[in-house]
Order: structure tokens, then C-alpha cells, then sequence
């Protein structure tokens, strides 16, 4: 991040950084209104946070507009509190959250977006299925009969690191494994890449990264 800029500067700087078809998610959590305010200012929509609660707050009291992505790990009992407007839900990493999104979406007769988050770093931190798990939900009876959940496409959190051939070869299995089931399950999403290493996950192909501190600066605690 260039600590001269501003967010606004910093966010059409990124942007014009990124091919067209690739979705940029500004990570948001922890920032306030107004900084997201200042985002918003330079017609960006697409925002991400990573508790259920900041977030629902944080939509109450901005521009309803705005496309709000929930890209932390999701505990079941707290989906009826974003069920009412979030756009995309980045963390699926079970059948049974799946249920629930589905049992809360249609509670409001909403169809909810999800990303099913896929294991790729070694650290244990981590959250996200398999592969072989992936495919069982992809195939399963229970999401084919959903009609408030529409799976597109699939999320991965890399390696907090440095090396870059540890980072290419956790993208690269990633891309390879949504490459090969992409058609059959009508996937168009692959979610990679941070503020730190998204240059590399665009490399692998990735259409939405979830860029934060590039935008914002260092998060506030």
C-alpha cells in the first residue's frame, strides 16, 4: 500500500490493475463507515467482512446497494443474521451449512451465492474441504433439490507466505481441480488471492480476489 494515497486513489489504482472479467471483493472489516464510504465513492460495490455481526451493522447504515460478501468462516446458528441481504457467502465448508443458508434464504425468498472453500495451504489455522468432500456436496441429492442456494464456484486461502513456489503450487491445484469439474457443476467463480500474493493467484486464473490492506491499509484492531 502506498501510504500517501487514499483509499479512493488506492482502489481505482488497483483496479486499473485488473482484467476486466476478474471481481475485486474490498475487504472491509474492521474499517469504518466512512472509510468504506470513501471506497464506495469511486462506484465500487462489491465489499467483504468476516463477522456476520460487523457486517449486518455496517449494512443498516450504508447505501443498500452495495453487494455484501462474507468471505470468514461461518458458524450455522449466525446465518439468519446476514440471510436477508448478503450477495455471497465465500466459506462453505459443509452439507449441513448449506442446509441452513438454504432453510434461512428461503425464509425471505432469497437465492444466496456460495463459494465452496477449498483446502489448500498446509497450515492447520485453516479452514475447507478436500477434494473428494467438494465432489460429494457438488453431487449430492440434498443441494440439487435447493432452491435458495446456487454453488458458483470455488475458494481458496493460501499459505501465509512469501515463497512464491509454495504459493504456485497450492493456486495451480486449486485452478487444475476447477478446471476439471468446472463445466459439469456450472462453476464461473475461482476465489483466490489476497492483498499479498493476488498477483500471483491472477496468474492462476483467478476471478474474484479479496483485497484489503492495498486498499485500506493495515487493519485496525
Amino acid at each position: 500500500m502506498n501510504f500517501s494515497m487514499s483509499i479512493s486513489e488506492n482502489i481505482v489504482r488497483l483496479k486499473t490493475r485488473l482484467p476486466e472479467d476478474v471481481q475485486l471483493v474490498a475487504v472491509s472489516k474492521t474499517k469504518s463507515v466512512d472509510e468504506i464510504m470513501e471506497a464506495y465513492s469511486t462506484g465500487h460495490r462489491i465489499f467483504g467482512e468476516n463477522k456476520i455481526q460487523e457486517m449486518a451493522d455496517k449494512a443498516e447504515k450504508l447505501p443498500k446497494d452495495i453487494q455484501w460478501h462474507m468471505i470468514g468462516h461461518v458458524q450455522r446458528n449466525k446465518v439468519k443474521y446476514m440471510a436477508p441481504f448478503v450477495r455471497m457467502i465465500h466459506a462453505v465448508d459443509s452439507l449441513r451449512l448449506l442446509a441452513e443458508i438454504e432453510k434461512q434464504a428461503g425464509k425471505h425468498d432469497r437465492v444466496i451465492d456460495c463459494l465452496l472453500q477449498i483446502k489448500i495451504a498446509e497450515e492447520e489455522s485453516k479452514f475447507g474441504l478436500n477434494e473428494e468432500d467438494a465432489l460429494t456436496i457438488l453431487n449430492s441429492e440434498e443441494l440439487k433439490n435447493y432452491a435458495h442456494v446456487r454453488i458458483v464456484g470455488l475458494m481458496g486461502m493460501a499459505t501465509f507466505t512469501e515463497n512464491e513456489s509454495i504459493l504456485n503450487r497450492e493456486f495451480d491445484r486449486l485452478k487444475k481441480f476447477y478446471d476439471l469439474h468446472k463445466d459439469s457443476f456450472n462453476l464461473f467463480h475461482l476465489s483466490m488471492g489476497m492483498s499479498g500474493d493476488y498477483e500471483l493467484a491472477l496468474a492462476h486464473g483467478s476471478t474474484m480476489v479479496r483485497v484489503g490492506s492495498a486498499i485500506f491499509g493495515e487493519r485496525n484492531y
